[in-house]
């Protein structure tokens, strides 16, 4: 499995850091197979940061391998599960089972509003799972432990000026 991680420095050796927001799946380093969201992502922390160049940053990872050997929680759509769990760990709740890697959907930019009126009470759970079935849903391999980063590869990078 080929791995992005979109930055705006080069990640040869990912690191666990604490996060100063909550984050979809919560605390961990973030990859995702879809090379042109790790570019938005790259995009968007450049110009949050104001410095560095925008880069993405590629790993390999022997899924058979590293998934046979640690934790898995995987989610293979915005089902009801992966709402609540989504929902819990950006308000920072979850207090449930730790996983060395976690598979499954990202909510992007494009899915913001639809959370928000769904925490806000606006829409209700089934309103919402209706709603992010017409959303193109990225996804997104997040590693929690030392374990499964022990897995990752890297293998080079991709600047701004090669996108």
């Amino acid at each position: 499995m080929i791995l992005y991680h979109g930055s705006n420095v080069t990640v040869s050796q990912p690191k666990l850091v604490a996060q100063n927001r909550f984050l979809d799946f919560g605390f961990g380093f973030y990859t995702t197979t879809n090379k042109a969201q790790a570019i938005g992502f790259a995009d968007k922390v450049t110009r949050r940061r104001r410095s560095g160049t925008k880069t993405v940053s590629i790993y390999a990872l022997d899924e058979e391998k590293a998934f046979s050997a640690c934790s898995l929680l995987r989610f293979d759509a915005p089902d009801e599960a992966w709402l609540d769990f989504v929902c819990a760990n950006r308000a920072g709740t979850y207090g449930g089972e730790a996983f060395d890697f976690i598979f499954g959907p990202v909510a992007n930019d494009d899915v913001y509003t639809t959370f928000a009126l769904y925490t806000a009470g606006i829409l209700s759970k089934s309103q919402t799972l209706e709603a992010l079935k017409i959303k193109k849903l990225y996804n997104q391999l997040v590693l929690t432990s030392e374990k499964a980063l022990g897995y990752l590869e890297f293998v080079g990078t991709i600047r701004e000026e090669a996108f």
